[in-house]
């Protein structure tokens, strides 16, 4: 298979594939899904040979993302979307558990909805400082 990018087009699927095995694999350990590690490799060889040598490490004879890569600001963009996904889940969670967690459907979603607008608007304005855990129970 051949695939013709330019430049910036294959630093951006660097860029989506780095994202996307991080997310799968981040928090695997040893369980890792090792044919998405290896496109990952495939890819970082082939920025090698296109002359991206500062966004290549070799590991154990294997080209992974450099240091250089990982420090170049794609964390921020993984952080800035588990916070999105964080607040996103939480809320939903809460919501769902003010409404007794009863199963959702046409008759209720709107109110569902609404309870999560309410604590996302709540975490925009708060992030975390005013949820309470008692840790006393």
């Amino acid at each position: 298979m051949e695939l013709e990018l330019s430049r910036k087009q294959f630093r951006r699927l660097l860029d989506m594939v780095y994202i996307g095995n991080w997310i799968l694999n981040s928090t695997r350990g040893e369980d890792r899904f090792a044919d998405y590690d290896q496109v990952e490799s495939l890819l970082f060889q082939k920025a090698r040979e296109a002359g991206m040598e500062s966004l290549t490490d070799d590991w154990h004879g294997v080209a992974v993302p450099s240091q250089a890569f990982a420090e170049g600001g794609i964390h921020e963009a993984i952080i800035d979307y588990e916070n999105n996904v964080f607040f996103d889940i939480l809320a939903e969670d809460l919501a769902r558990r003010d409404m007794d967690d009863v199963p959702i459907d046409e008759t209720n979603y709107q109110e569902l909805a609404q309870r999560i607008e309410a604590y996302i608007s709540e975490f925009e304005q708060h992030g975390t400082d005013n949820i309470l855990v008692d840790t006393e129970n």
